[in-house]
């Protein structure tokens, strides 16, 4: 494994920039114009809603850790950047995912206890054989490329709350904070510290000290350690108001002041972190429209086509 993000796969391989992604996935829609036009999606943030909320309650029911489901979420980001959703079997691209990330994150699941919990989360799997998911697992890999480890911002959130004086109120936010990152494309786009950082951001504009929250973590509770369903982080108020304080940071109290000073002396890239804000407001949004029902209507319908991988 690369201990420097620098060098990894990660790095070299599967980070994009924002019209590479759009290239990338006008690309299968030219490949595919009328399996596009029969089933149309919901929004890409939507649907990433939706595998999120799946893996999670696969995930507590396997007693599987955050950092292995948010493994999972990465894969399947990578996997459907080279295959459309419409060809597959997203309920067995998911645990087959799951499956995998647990190897790479060494907290192995047997795959019969793998497809048993999957097949009573899904009755959509359709799957009995174990051999299934194995050939979706070559499947998985093969597309990946066999570029399958991943650098998460937990473990940059770990050594930077210290630095900040995050209380554990503030962390457990940005802990889910990153949790909801998943759902957009900026894993795909940016460094972990520049997701960590982001979240400790918007943690520390919305949790200013000796005021109540203005957000809702996850849970109480909060942390890397335990996934989470369709609770977002931030309301889109809350967002906007992070967002909003970068006209004002150094006046908003001295833990963002130092944070301020901070990236000023680090030369974190600060357009990544004004990106990456916008880009979670933006997320918080169109969470406030989710609906689990149309999202996973629309998946029924393309699945009864038949065929493809992970059928």
């Amino acid at each position: 494994m690369a201990a420097n993000y620098w060098d990894s796969t990660q790095a070299k391989y599967w980070t994009f920039t924002k019209p590479e992604l759009v290239s990338l996935r006008q690309g299968l829609a030219q490949q595919n114009i009328a399996l596009h036009n029969k089933h149309p999606l919901p929004d890409q943030r939507h649907l990433s809603i939706y595998i999120q909320n799946q893996l999670a309650k696969l995930a507590r029911r396997l007693n599987l850790r955050q950092q292995a489901l948010a493994t999972a979420q990465v894969y399947i980001k990578r996997f459907y950047l080279s295959v459309d959703i419409r060809k597959t079997n997203p309920y067995l691209i998911m645990a087959t995912a799951a499956y995998l990330a647990c190897k790479m994150e060494e907290t192995p699941q047997h795959i019969r206890l793998m497809l048993g919990e999957a097949a009573r989360q899904w009755p959509e799997l359709g799957v009995t054989e174990t051999s299934k998911i194995g050939e979706c697992e070559f499947a998985l890999i093969s597309t990946l490329q066999s570029r399958l480890i991943l650098h998460h911002p937990y473990r940059a959130l770990g050594e930077l709350q210290g630095v900040f004086g995050l209380s554990t109120e503030e962390t457990a936010l940005a802990q889910s904070v990153i949790n909801d990152c998943y759902n957009t494309d900026l894993p795909l786009m940016y460094p972990p510290h520049i997701l960590a950082i982001t979240a400790i951001f918007l943690a520390v504009v919305l949790r200013p000290a000796g005021q109540p929250a203005g957000l809702q973590a996850h849970s109480a509770s909060a942390s890397a350690s335990s996934p989470s369903t369709s609770t977002p982080a931030l309301s889109s108020n809350a967002a906007q108001t992070a967002l909003a304080g970068f006209a004002g940071l150094k006046q908003a109290g001295p833990k963002l002041g130092k944070l301020v000073d901070w990236l000023a002396e680090s030369k974190v890239d600060m357009e990544a972190i004004v990106d990456a804000t916008q880009e979670m407001v933006s997320l918080y949004e169109v969470w406030e429209s989710y609906s689990e029902r149309a999202c996973k209507e629309v998946i029924t319908r393309f699945m009864r086509e038949g065929g493809g991988i992970g059928k």
